[in-house]
């Protein structure tokens, strides 16, 4: 099964989901002057660049060769995915995202092919930022950070470390180390582009729908999909949720 084929539509399913449970979660967002204009610079830049680039890339470039290219840079973040199962005390799960990178770039020619899949080793992708929200470290206030989008304090914290795990890092060579950061970039945007277009159909208010989905989806994330129930609004900035055990 491919599993890059249907990623935009199961991330759009999701924000659809979670849009609708986040409401809550809007008292986080002082900011938002700041962050409109942010994300309106976003929107521009994704409109002029990033998008007819990523739409380009997809239909000129064979799925068998953007599906490769996406699962090498997949297998490469499932080895910072174990490192952070390790951080937030889950050995089983980091042993078996250590046994999927094995298994796909052993059986999978350095990750060109997911095997693991395959075999019904899923996934579980972990970030820093997750990792802090595990050691009980709330997410704090909602911020659209330049180019990169929807985000928080916590998040934005943890993203130094979150970026340097990737396999443009790996080199010595700034041309390469820029090549490769801009092609990963691509392979994402591009799997996005189904999800997006289904945003822009749907969203009166673009802002509101995403910063609430983002939001949900990172409280269940923290929680591994069993968050505890949201504060009232009224106690939402005085609560801080207790780590996950």
């Amino acid at each position: 099964m491919n599993h890059r084929r249907h990623s935009g539509l199961v991330v759009a399913a999701w924000l659809l989901a979670a849009a609708g449970t986040a409401q809550a979660q809007s008292a986080r967002d002082p900011l938002e002057s700041w962050n409109r204009a942010v994300f309106g610079f976003n929107e521009s830049l994704d409109a002029a660049v990033l998008k007819p680039v990523a739409s380009g890339y997809k239909a000129v470039v064979p799925e068998l060769v953007r599906s490769g290219v996406g699962n090498v840079f997949g297998n490469f973040s499932d080895i910072w995915s174990a490192f952070n199962q390790l951080l937030q005390g889950k050995p089983v799960a980091a042993a078996q995202m250590g046994l999927r990178v094995a298994t796909n770039t052993l059986f999978g020619i350095a990750g060109l092919f997911d095997v693991a899949s395959d075999l019904g080793i899923e996934r579980q992708q972990e970030d820093f930022g997750q990792t802090l929200g595990r050691w009980g470290l709330p997410a704090g206030l909602y911020l659209v950070t330049p180019l990169l989008g929807p985000s928080s304090l916590r998040d934005a914290a943890a993203m130094p470390l979150d970026l340097s795990w990737r396999p443009a890092v790996l080199s010595h060579d700034s041309a390469t180390r820029v090549g490769l950061s801009t092609l990963q970039l691509i392979d994402v945007r591009a799997g996005l582009l189904d999800a997006s277009r289904i945003v822009d159909d749907i969203a009166l208010d673009k802002y509101i729908f995403v910063r609430d989905a983002y939001l949900a989806r990172r409280r269940s994330l923290v929680y591994d999909g069993d968050p505890p129930d949201l504060p009232e609004p009224d106690d939402a900035a005085s609560e801080v949720p207790a780590a996950p055990k």
